[in-house]
């Protein structure tokens, strides 16, 4: 098997319909229903054939793909603007100090504010590989960065990914049933159908507390999910954590999940890329894994690739069947990060 990342397909919609059926609670932000997905995959197609010297309402969709037998594992987003057509609410992690001169008593408080602070910078949506496969997953969700890198005006400063909080076996959440009930009157998974993952939906901003939450005020159970990852989580979590994200400032508004940020900078697909030149592979065991991209807009792909290092070299060894994955040919350049 070789898998490869490239741009999603008219074609990949039964497929990706069949694979999101397979998907469960812990999975948000991908589209469930065939009208979404369709939606999605013509937004990209879209996205991909622009012409963008900034970054707009654009949203890339890419897909991992067996080489062998064009079997769709997985898919993954990558928005442009989070919120470019509104406002994306997060809830922001303040601390309020609260001082009585009188009493000479002064003490900090934990709050949570409905905030906009990450609309404007690029997400990272709709994480989801069928396999147990790490290797699978660590090429779907950094292959999307690597793209990012390689056209860096399509792109924000930051980027961020919301991951999935805790819910039990029958999709409730703790952090929700303590909060957004009572706001929107309603289960959390009927809300999420609602919203199709979304945080940039107008009734969000018409029901959800516009003033502090006092998190003390939240049951023990609520406030010991915040910032808590979904178990199917736990994956991505680590993906990215290596890449360099990190979760502190904002939780997600429905379900208390952490949400992870950067600066492109801190990221390894932009600060730790490397350009080299293509050769015949010449062997080699056990040498380190690199993740190897090539190609501009819907020509864009990605493979995972055991190389020599290649910190030491001009070059990289592809066989001839990366070099046909990746569309490239002896002589040509390709961008190679390591993992």
């Amino acid at each position: 098997m070789t898998p490869t990342v490239r741009p999603v397909a008219l074609a990949d919609i039964p497929a990706l319909v069949a694979l999101a059926a397979g998907a469960t609670s812990g999975v948000h932000t991908l589209p469930k229903t065939p009208e979404a997905i369709e939606r999605a995959v013509r937004h990209s197609l879209a996205s991909f054939a622009a012409d963008v010297d900034m970054p707009g309402d654009e949203s890339y969709t890419f897909v991992l793909e067996d080489s062998d037998d064009q079997r769709i594992l997985g898919s993954a987003a990558l928005a442009a603007s989070a919120g470019v057509n509104g406002t994306f609410f997060a809830f922001r992690n303040d601390v309020m100090q609260q001082v009585s001169r009188e009493l000479n008593i002064g003490h900090s408080v934990h709050a949570l504010t409905l905030c906009s602070g990450l609309t404007g910078h690029s997400q990272l949506a709709s994480f989801y590989v069928a396999s147990d496969d790490e290797q699978h997953a660590v090429l779907l969700s950094r292959a999307r960065l690597m793209f990012a890198a390689s056209a860096p005006q399509r792109f924000g400063d930051r980027f961020f990914a919301s991951l999935a909080g805790i819910t039990d076996d029958a999709g409730r959440s703790p952090f929700w049933e303590a909060l957004g009930r009572k706001f929107f009157q309603m289960d959390f998974l009927e809300a999420e159908r609602l919203i199709e993952g979304g945080r940039n939906r107008s009734l969000i901003v018409e029901l959800m507390p516009h003033y502090p939450v006092y998190v003390p005020l939240l049951p023990g159970a609520a406030q010991a999910a915040m910032g808590q990852v979904h178990a199917e989580g736990e994956l991505p979590l680590q993906i990215l954590s290596d890449e360099g994200f990190e979760a502190d400032e904002f939780i997600d508004i429905f379900d208390g999940g952490p949400i992870l940020q950067a600066h492109k900078h801190a990221l390894r697909s932009f600060s730790a890329a490397l350009p080299r030149r293509v050769k015949a592979a010449d062997g080699g065991a056990g040498e380190p894994s690199y993740l190897v991209c090539h190609g501009a807009q819907n020509a864009f792909c990605a493979i995972l690739v055991s190389a020599a290092t290649l910190e030491t070299s001009d070059s990289i060894g592809l066989s001839a069947q990366s070099q046909r994955s990746l569309n490239v040919a002896v002589g040509d350049t390709v961008t190679c990060v390591r993992l």
